[in-house]
């Protein structure tokens, strides 16, 4: 095991070399992105040996995915995360075996590219899973946003004053409901008094009104809204669609390794399940993203690669 900064640690052998270093129920997050059982060979060139064969039977495939899952779980947390990176494409065996080991599995939809020009005889994959994975329902689990693309500004914060652009928050209970708050309220010499009610109590709306955080319409038949400010916004909350982080298909970024994955996905997965000095592991590190993540998120993490052919290329991002 060498230390390559105050937080991460690389080690080099199989996988299972590594977890002996690793105490039961002490880690916080694993991250796997085995082989994805494609039947295709990962190469940067013919010659190159730096990336794997990826060529299985399906009983070979399931027994690798089945061994892995049970020798990763002792040393995870009650309360942690495993993620599993697959194709969307060679999903259903991965799936069958997190399910049998683990209560609760969430598939996270991963839009890594936009389409695939290339592609005559099949539809294009342009989405890969990646399970989230608890053994129980109160995991670790921190809300994440999205980054605030033009968009969403362009249609959501339309309006200004003089604290700057916001967009309206609803402050009418839907009409199908019926049952907000009843009660009218004046404001600039009209009285509003939805017949399906309030969403808050009367109070807390004069309050807003005399906070200038309400936005009175132009027109008689509108509604109040809440002003809800562009500096305040942290943006949208993350579902279980990914589409704002893109695949890597060439740059600095690519590592000169076929597979590897943007660091943008791997904070995300790391912000979402842990928090500062936590521990991560991914024991099957290919060119070290995950640890390049961790290492700027100041979480600890153990990263481990079988071939001794990534120490380099590992090393090289933090540089």
């Amino acid at each position: 095991m060498e230390k390559i900064t105050d937080y991460v640690n690389l080690h080099i052998g199989h996988y299972k070399t590594v977890l002996p270093f690793i105490k039961n129920e002490s880690v916080d997050m694993i991250y796997l992105d085995p082989p994805f059982n494609s039947d295709r060979e990962y190469r940067l060139t013919d010659s190159s040996d730096i990336g794997f064969d990826d060529k299985w039977t399906d009983e070979q495939y399931e027994a690798f995915i089945d061994e892995l899952i049970k020798q990763s779980l002792p040393i995870l947390k009650k309360e942690g995360t495993l993620f599993f990176h697959i194709s969307s494409s060679c999903m259903f065996i991965p799936e069958k075996i997190l399910r049998k080991h683990f209560n609760f599995v969430e598939p996270i939809f991963w839009k890594k590219c936009r389409s695939k020009n290339n592609v005559k005889h099949k539809l294009g994959s342009t989405i890969d899973i990646i399970f989230k994975c608890n053994k129980n329902k109160k995991c670790k689990f921190n809300v994440v946003y999205q980054e605030k693309d033009k968009t969403y500004l362009e249609n959501s914060f339309k309006n200004s004053d003089e604290r700057g652009n916001y967009s309206l928050g609803h402050l009418v209970t839907e009409a199908t409901k019926n049952s907000g708050y009843k009660y009218g309220i004046d404001v600039e010499g009209r009285n509003f008094n939805p017949p399906a009610g309030w969403r808050i109590k009367k109070e807390e709306l004069e309050k807003l009104i005399n906070d200038n955080r309400v936005h009175v319409p132009k027109t008689k038949k509108g509604n109040l809204y809440k002003k809800i400010y562009l500096s305040e916004n942290p943006g949208k909350p993350c579902t279980d669609l990914w589409d704002d982080i893109h695949s890597i298909s060439q740059g600095a970024e690519l590592r000169n390794y076929p597979t590897a994955k943007p660091v943008k996905l791997l904070e995300r997965l790391i912000e979402i399940s842990t928090n500062e000095g936590d521990l991560i592991l991914d024991p099957m590190c290919g060119s070290g993203t995950t640890g390049d993540a961790a290492n700027n998120l100041h979480r600890n993490c153990i990263i481990n690669d079988v071939n001794n052919k990534v120490v380099n290329i590992v090393k090289s991002r933090f540089i």
